[in-house]
Protein backbone atom coordinates (compact mmCIF):
# COMPACT_ATOMS: atom_id res chain seq x y z
CA UNK A 1 0.00 0.00 0.00
CA UNK A 2 0.97 3.79 -0.99
CA UNK A 3 0.26 6.25 1.11
CA UNK A 4 0.18 9.62 -0.49
CA UNK A 5 0.03 12.75 1.87
CA UNK A 6 -0.74 16.35 0.99
CA UNK A 7 -0.81 19.44 3.66
CA UNK A 8 -2.25 22.53 3.19
CA UNK A 9 -3.14 26.01 5.55
CA UNK A 10 -6.01 28.38 5.33
CA UNK A 11 -6.99 31.38 8.06
CA UNK A 12 -9.57 30.23 10.76
CA UNK A 13 -12.29 32.51 8.41
CA UNK A 14 -12.04 29.99 5.83
CA UNK A 15 -11.52 26.77 7.63
CA UNK A 16 -14.86 25.27 7.82
CA UNK A 17 -15.79 26.34 4.48
CA UNK A 18 -12.55 24.94 2.91
CA UNK A 19 -13.64 21.72 5.18
CA UNK A 20 -17.04 21.83 3.60
CA UNK A 21 -15.62 22.22 -0.11
CA UNK A 22 -13.45 18.76 0.09
CA UNK A 23 -16.23 16.67 1.95
CA UNK A 24 -18.96 17.94 -0.63
CA UNK A 25 -17.15 18.51 -3.66
CA UNK A 26 -13.25 17.77 -4.11
CA UNK A 27 -13.70 14.04 -2.49
CA UNK A 28 -16.82 12.86 -4.53
CA UNK A 29 -14.91 14.32 -7.38
CA UNK A 30 -12.23 11.73 -6.49
CA UNK A 31 -14.05 8.58 -5.46
CA UNK A 32 -16.05 9.16 -8.80
CA UNK A 33 -13.41 9.34 -11.21
CA UNK A 34 -13.12 5.12 -10.39
CA UNK A 35 -9.13 5.04 -10.08
CA UNK A 36 -7.95 1.28 -10.24
CA UNK A 37 -6.07 0.88 -6.98
CA UNK A 38 -7.70 3.67 -5.44
CA UNK A 39 -8.92 2.24 -1.57
CA UNK A 40 -9.74 5.48 0.56
CA UNK A 41 -9.06 9.35 1.03
CA UNK A 42 -8.78 10.48 4.86
CA UNK A 43 -9.25 14.14 6.18
CA UNK A 44 -7.09 15.67 9.15
CA UNK A 45 -7.53 18.70 10.52
CA UNK A 46 -5.18 20.77 13.52
CA UNK A 47 -6.24 24.48 15.13
CA UNK A 48 -2.65 26.24 14.80
CA UNK A 49 -4.03 29.76 16.45
CA UNK A 50 -3.37 32.31 13.29
CA UNK A 51 -4.59 29.06 10.73
CA UNK A 52 -5.78 25.53 10.53
CA UNK A 53 -3.81 22.95 8.79
CA UNK A 54 -5.61 20.21 6.89
CA UNK A 55 -3.52 17.30 6.43
CA UNK A 56 -5.06 14.48 3.56
CA UNK A 57 -4.09 10.88 3.50
CA UNK A 58 -5.03 9.14 0.21
CA UNK A 59 -4.71 5.31 0.29
CA UNK A 60 -3.62 3.27 -2.89
CA UNK A 61 -2.41 -0.13 -3.74
CA UNK A 62 0.38 0.59 -6.06
CA UNK A 63 2.43 3.32 -7.17
CA UNK A 64 1.18 2.93 -10.72
CA UNK A 65 -2.22 3.78 -8.80
CA UNK A 66 -0.82 6.68 -7.86
CA UNK A 67 0.40 7.71 -11.30
CA UNK A 68 -3.03 7.03 -12.68
CA UNK A 69 -4.51 9.34 -10.33
CA UNK A 70 -2.36 12.17 -10.79
CA UNK A 71 -0.59 11.95 -14.11
CA UNK A 72 3.14 12.31 -15.31
CA UNK A 73 3.45 14.95 -12.92
CA UNK A 74 2.29 12.46 -10.12
CA UNK A 75 4.49 13.54 -6.92
CA UNK A 76 2.87 17.26 -7.94
CA UNK A 77 0.05 18.24 -5.49
CA UNK A 78 -3.91 17.72 -7.15
CA UNK A 79 -5.18 21.15 -6.02
CA UNK A 80 -8.38 22.68 -7.28
CA UNK A 81 -9.02 26.02 -8.16
CA UNK A 82 -11.82 26.32 -5.65
CA UNK A 83 -9.37 24.80 -3.26
CA UNK A 84 -6.69 26.89 -3.98
CA UNK A 85 -9.20 30.29 -3.57
CA UNK A 86 -9.47 29.29 0.25
CA UNK A 87 -5.88 28.24 0.63
CA UNK A 88 -3.11 30.47 2.17
CA UNK A 89 -0.28 28.04 1.27
CA UNK A 90 -0.05 24.44 0.59
CA UNK A 91 2.52 22.12 -0.40
CA UNK A 92 3.54 21.73 -3.87
CA UNK A 93 4.43 18.49 -3.85
CA UNK A 94 2.17 15.44 -2.03
CA UNK A 95 4.74 13.04 -0.27
CA UNK A 96 4.25 9.16 -0.96
CA UNK A 97 5.01 6.61 1.43
CA UNK A 98 4.57 2.54 0.95
CA UNK A 99 3.33 0.97 4.01
CA UNK A 100 5.78 -1.67 5.73
CA UNK A 101 3.24 -2.58 8.92
CA UNK A 102 0.05 -1.68 10.52
CA UNK A 103 -1.07 -3.40 13.95
CA UNK A 104 -4.24 -3.48 15.53
CA UNK A 105 -5.19 -4.58 18.57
Amino acid sequence: MIARLWRGWTSQANADAYEALLRTRIFPAILGRGVGGFRRIELLRRDLGDEVEFVTVMWFDTLEAVKEFAGASWEEAVVPAAAREVLAHFDAKSAHYEMRAAETP
